[in-house]
């Protein structure tokens, strides 16, 4: 009787990981995924110190963040209505709706901000 397909190819039975080569590359393979899927275990152990402007540092008043928070808010606004501009009708009213939600925040914020009193 005539098989239609060959015979598989052998097999070595032996683990992958028995040789020293498979152990350097299966280590090096963990390397790689925890930098793609688990980025924070890099990032904690980075000696990279950050711009503190930018961090939820208790150095900052209230005054101050709540004015950067402001401002950027306000820049994603218009930014999005400028991107908004250049999409076909569909998308656009999705970009626009975000927009209006961005814009809340940013009334929210300046809210806040109009309510913070200054400590002397």
């Amino acid at each position: 009787m005539i098989k239609p397909t060959p015979n598989p190819p052998e097999t070595d039975p032996a683990s992958p990981y028995e040789s020293l080569d498979s152990k350097k590359f299966h280590e090096a393979a963990e390397r790689a995924l925890d930098h793609y899927l688990n980025p924070a275990a890099q990032i904690m152990g980075s000696t990279h110190e950050p711009e503190p402007m930018f961090l939820a540092n208790p150095k900052y008043d209230t005054e101050s963040l709540l004015a950067n928070a402001s401002e950027s808010l306000g820049s994603a606004t218009t930014m999005l209505s400028n991107f908004a501009a250049l999409l076909e009708n569909s998308h656009r009213k999705t970009l626009l709706g975000i927009t209006q939600v961005v814009m809340l925040g940013e009334l929210a914020v300046n809210q806040a901000l109009d309510n913070v009193e200054l400590k002397e």
